[in-house]
């Protein structure tokens, strides 16, 4: 119970942040709407993901709090689904629209963690 909650107010406190960073460089937060900058401040300095991952560390915090071990096997194939089909499709993007600017960000910047 207490490593859900941990979980659970960790990705808050992630998602917050990530959300509040992306509201400072001016750029859209929604993923079906344009970027307009390449964020690089706050969590991104660690993650080049920190929505997702705060999303990730929600769902498993919540399955901890509810105690149940069959959640955590649908894990895998919704990080599968995350990975191949929006997260390598805006990597694409980001480095279509940004060019050198969001392969330099990428290579100092893991993808996740």
């Amino acid at each position: 119970m207490i490593a859900g909650a941990v979980l659970v107010f960790a990705s808050g406190a992630l998602g917050f942040w990530g959300e509040r960073t992306m509201h400072q460089a001016g750029t859209n937060v929604k993923p079906t709407q344009p970027t307009t900058a390449v964020v690089t401040g706050g969590p991104f300095r660690f993650t080049r993901n920190p929505l997702y991952l705060s999303v990730n560390l929600l769902y498993v915090g919540i399955t901890l709090l509810a105690n149940a071990v069959w959640p955590l096997l649908l894990l895998i194939p919704m990080l599968v689904v995350l990975h191949y089909g929006i997260v390598l499709r805006e990597e694409r993007y980001l480095e279509a629209k940004f060019g050198e600017t969001y392969l330099n960000y990428k290579r100092r910047v893991r993808r996740w963690i």
